[in-house]
């Protein structure tokens, strides 16, 4: 009998240490896909101004007229159809797509996504513009214009989401999540660098009617965007001093990247200053009115 109770006890033990081990695993399991998909909702943000932005550009409607189960929320402002020649109409159509696809993959992994409300004025590319130059531009630069203007703000736009990849993959704990970021980064990455490539065979073209040639534009786009985040130059023009290009030889600059030749990172916050366009992670502004969604953007906000 004494034995039959020790042995009793000792399964009783067992298992009550082993129920309190799952509860712990399974807490910590959910504080890992908790930060996994805080950091996952944080880059939701910028997929979503890069599809409204592609889709309106090419088809002149947003994801709400594709596929609104992928974007609920407030409908996005000044969106617009550009004036893009044949070429550049299909390349622009594809990233439209590409980025439906996107949100669909990161709706599969996050419930309950809402979309912020995205301003993608023509008045707010002006604004932008006129901050980059440090001065108003007669007349204001419209980045529906034509296939040009569109490509130059199509690289404000397609700059956001690597960088920000490059920050939270390390920090990513479940697979699922390291997967997803991985295919979400390495087309991220493609798209920039085809806006890149085709900006830079147009370098010395002038952008109408400014007398400004493209590689001037991008030069001033970019030290704006190294201002706002206050991070150090991590955002590059097409053409750079040789000492700044790879491996300190070339001045050509069609790829940006540190002096290894690796992807830069930026920090969170930094990429909130510059898409706030305030320079202040608290203070939301230009593509998000009101502020980026998710919880570790609208832990910056009062």
């Amino acid at each position: 009998m004494g034995l039959h109770i020790l042995s009793s006890g000792g399964f009783l033990t067992s298992l009550v240490l082993s129920l309190f081990m799952l509860i712990n695993v399974s807490h910590a399991q959910k504080q890992i896909t908790d930060s996994d998909q805080d950091a996952l909702y944080f880059a939701l943000n910028l997929e979503l101004l890069s599809a409204e932005h592609y889709s309106y550009g090419a088809t002149g409607s947003g994801v709400d007229a594709t596929a609104p189960e992928l974007a609920r929320g407030p409908t996005p402002v000044g969106g617009q159809k550009a004036n893009l020649d044949p070429f550049f109409q299909d390349i622009f159509s594809q990233f439209a797509l590409i980025q439906r696809g996107h949100l669909r993959a990161i709706n599969r992994v996050i419930q309950g996504v809402e979309r912020p409300l995205l301003n993608l004025s023509k008045e707010l590319a002006a604004q932008v513009v006129n901050n980059a130059f440090r001065k108003t531009l007669n007349p204001p630069f419209d980045p529906y214009a034509n296939s040009l203007n569109y490509l130059i703000w199509s690289y404000v736009i397609s700059y956001f989401p690597p960088p920000t990849y490059v920050q939270i993959t390390p920090q990513l704990k479940n697979p699922i999540y390291k997967s997803l970021v991985a295919g979400l980064l390495g087309v991220a990455s493609d798209q920039e660098t085809v806006i890149r490539g085709y900006l830079y065979e147009r370098r010395d073209s002038l952008v109408q009617p400014y007398n400004v040639n493209t590689s001037t534009f991008i030069d001033r786009i970019s030290e704006l965007g190294n201002r706002l985040g206050k991070e150090g130059t991590k955002i590059e023009g097409l053409v750079v001093s040789p000492a700044q290009g790879a491996e300190g030889k070339i001045a050509g600059n069609v790829i940006s990247a540190d002096k290894d030749s690796l992807a830069y990172a930026s920090t969170l916050p930094a990429i909130l200053r510059i898409v706030y366009g305030t320079g202040d992670e608290h203070v939301p502004g230009a593509f998000f009115p009101d502020g980026a969604n998710g919880r570790i953007a609208r832990s910056f906000l009062p």
